[in-house]
């Protein structure tokens, strides 16, 4: 029965982990691909174009219909700050991390 257990025990461990390299693979594919985008917004936000759109959205210049999250004193700080926490939690995960030899 021990030996059952441990193998159902690590066919789960197998079928999670498959599951999450997935996952993981198209986060990342997501990631890279608004990498230069991300980097556009962190240029954008805090700069004198911004400061501009700001001040045009406060005087009611701009469409009412017009999203404009990105104008918002927190919205993007709080994403490029979360974007860099991120960055840091993987580069810290995968640094250290040693993949289990198999025997």
């Amino acid at each position: 029965m021990e030996q059952i257990e441990r193998i159902r025990r690590m066919e789960d461990v197998l079928q999670r982990a498959k599951a999450a390299c997935r996952a993981l693979d198209e986060a990342l594919d997501g990631y890279e691909a608004l990498r230069s985008e991300v980097d556009a917004l962190g240029k954008y936000y805090g700069s004198e174009l911004w400061f501009y759109d700001f001040d045009c959205d406060r005087a009611g210049l701009l469409p009412g219909d017009l999203p404009r999250g990105v104008l918002s004193e927190d919205e993007a700080y709080d994403l490029l700050s979360r974007w860099r926490e991120l960055q840091a939690r993987a580069s810290a995960l995968f640094g250290a991390d040693k993949t289990p030899e198999g025997d």
